[in-house]
């Protein structure tokens, strides 16, 4: 027992972090579905919901206006969550026929402002972003273009971080987890569909938008899944880029990682269709992306107690070693601070991502997760 219990955790975190992304890039390869995508300039609405955003916000809204997009064709909402700085009153400053602003007084969270948004919207796509990302001159044109083919129902853009050259352990090795996750998600786009879209720039047909619960953590996730189960697909298109910077700090990529694993298990708890192949046609997808990586925390656990347990075989002891040197080049790439060391980039950041995936279980299961805001640095 205890030697299928190692051999079982192995070969599923095996399967998670290199089986399937090797499976989902052959089969992107061998058997691409086509898009039938056009230059198409439907009317886009784009909803920033924004909470106590007053040094920010007029750079996002500068950004916005001076898209390459035909301003009769363009309309820009920002909502307030209850800001209580200069969030509104900075926003209001933009003269244009192509903006509106709406201040709500209560402080509710992303999910009820964007339902709020959507109902007055006026465009035939809506287009999410976050304040904080900048998007390229073009990026709203590559966005809505795969949107022509009536069989694509959302669309995700590129979200690309940059960071100071030195950067930190957690700076460089969440560089490399991104574009580990971006290849993922184009193999899926290729194949059909993607699980899961950029929240800072992403698309939906507004005719597919339902309304979010208001207690939803990632609507990147769950308005994506719906559109699927209505039979559309979700592409993720490389072209619509983003902007930000990467975390500087491992305490802010523990504390955005935390958010964002959190909506995950929200997710599987409330949609629970999307494990079952009968009803979800991208069954493989949900479970392979993101449902075996929440158990990840728990085969590592395994994979070390069964080595220890059968560490009195070479083989078994071999294993224990690589596990024992990994782990210590994480823990010395913790202890090291701003100082990097590239061999410890990645052994530090897979380590900080199954913890912060340990943590969000803990704070989803006490109820401390809220939905308002909570935002990991300035």
């Amino acid at each position: 027992m205890i030697e299928a219990g190692f051999w079982t955790a192995a070969l599923l975190l095996g399967y998670v972090y290199l089986g399937y992304p090797a499976l989902i890039w052959i089969w992107a390869r061998l058997r691409p579905r086509p898009v039938f995508g056009r230059d198409w300039q439907p009317s886009v609405s784009v909803l920033v919901a924004a909470h106590n955003e007053g040094p920010r916000i007029a750079a996002k809204i500068e950004n916005l206006l001076g898209l390459d997009y035909p301003t009769d064709r363009l309309e820009i909402l920002i909502g307030s969550d209850g800001s209580t700085d200069d969030t509104v009153a900075r926003a209001q400053a933009f003269e244009s026929p192509t903006l509106r602003v709406f201040a709500f007084p209560e402080c509710r969270g992303k999910p009820a402002v964007l339902n709020d948004l959507v109902r007055t919207a006026r465009g035939e796509v809506l287009v999410m972003a976050d304040v904080r990302q900048i998007f390229d001159e073009t990026a709203l044109r590559a966005l809505v273009r795969p949107l022509a083919d009536p069989a694509v129902g959302v669309v995700s853009g590129e979200l690309v971080l940059s960071g100071p050259e030195a950067g930190t352990a957690v700076t460089q090795g969440i560089g490399v987890y991104w574009s580990y996750e971006k290849g993922i998600r184009r193999s899926e786009s290729l194949v059909d569909s993607t699980v899961g879209v950029t929240g800072a720039i992403y698309a939906v047909r507004r005719a597919l938008f339902r309304p979010l619960p208001e207690d939803t953590l990632l609507d990147d996730v769950l308005l994506p899944v719906w559109v699927t189960r209505q039979g559309y697909r979700v592409l993720f298109e490389p072209g619509a880029l983003a902007f930000d910077r990467a975390a500087a700090t491992s305490a802010e990529e523990l504390t955005r990682k935390v958010r964002t694993i959190a909506g995950t298990f929200q997710l599987f708890v409330r949609e629970r269709w999307l494990l079952h192949p009968r009803t979800n046609r991208l069954w493989l997808q949900a479970l392979s992306h993101k449902g075996l990586r929440l158990l990840a925390p728990a085969l590592l656990a395994i994979a070390a107690l069964t080595s220890v347990a059968l560490a009195s075989r070479p083989f078994y002891a071999t294993a224990l070693g690589f596990q024992v040197l990994f782990y210590a080049l994480a823990l010395a790439g913790a202890l090291a601070g701003p100082t990097r060391v590239r061999l410890l980039d990645v052994p530090f950041t897979f380590c900080l991502l199954n913890w912060a995936t340990v943590l969000a279980l803990v704070t989803l299961r006490r109820g401390h997760q809220g939905v308002t805001w909570r935002k990991a640095a300035a």
